[in-house]
């Protein structure tokens, strides 16, 4: 029997660096359609058994786009907005009765394929993780949490940019803020994750030391194109984004 999918989208930031206070970063449109509305689609593709939008900064907007859109989704506030990890708390209530794997994706990333997130979900089921992170290797990996692995290559760490060292702000390796957790492990790390970091949030990625520390695995599937999982965070990006778009359909 198939093992069911649960997936969380992150749609609540503000997106100061798109210089429009009055619009939700998630509201961008990509060949016409705001960048939200493509992660949904992904999601509804990969067969999602419930697909959950967390939104936050102007909310309104987005719930109202997605109810306009007639796609399945559920969305959840997070207010105040206390991190990645305080995101995925809010999703708990909704996920109660799932039981499965429960994949994050973010909502301003509208250029993952259903190959490299089906090639996720696949690698991660077959390795009996407790969660595997989607890495990509970038030349500039500016503003990104870095991977940590020993001399083996296992995965032993992830570490954000702001809380990095100088030695591991030169590794190339980056977590995506795409990854997929069995679902009774995900949310039992979340109780033990704290503010105690450079931004005072709760980090998702915290839940990492908790799987560490009891044991359990965490596996990491590289992104064979990083364009893919480049988030958009600025004007200059979007366009981009939007020209890699048109490349791909025309």
């Amino acid at each position: 029997m198939d093992q069911k999918l649960a997936v969380v989208i992150m749609a609540a930031g503000k997106g100061t660096r798109m210089k429009n206070p009055d619009m939700a970063k998630v509201m961008y449109t990509v060949d016409g359609k705001p960048m939200v509305e493509h992660v949904v689609d992904l999601a509804l593709r990969l067969r999602s058994a419930r697909t959950i939008v967390i939104v936050g900064w102007q909310k309104n907007s987005v719930i109202d786009s997605l109810r306009r859109s007639g796609k399945s989704v559920l969305c959840v506030e997070q207010s105040p907005q206390l991190g990645t990890g305080h995101a995925v708390m809010q999703a708990e209530p909704q996920l109660k009765e799932f039981t499965g794997d429960v994949l994050v994706l973010s909502g301003d990333v509208p250029l993952l394929t259903e190959k490299t997130t089906s090639n996720l979900i696949s690698s991660h089921r077959d390795s009996g993780a407790a969660a595997t992170v989607l890495t990509a290797v970038l030349e500039d990996p500016s503003g990104y949490g870095r991977i940590l692995r020993d001399a083996q290559g296992h995965v032993v760490g992830i570490v954000e940019q702001k809380d990095a060292s100088e030695q591991q702000q030169e590794i190339k390796e980056i977590s995506s803020g795409i990854y997929i957790f069995q679902k009774q492990p995900l949310f039992q790390g979340l109780k033990h994750i704290t503010q105690e970091n450079a931004q005072k949030e709760y980090y998702l990625t915290d839940v990492f030391q908790y799987f560490w520390r009891k044991g359990l695995p965490v596996r990491a599937v590289l992104a064979n194109d990083p364009i893919e999982i480049g988030g958009i965070n600025t004007l200059q990006q979007l366009d981009e984004a939007r020209a890699e778009y048109a490349r791909r359909i025309g």
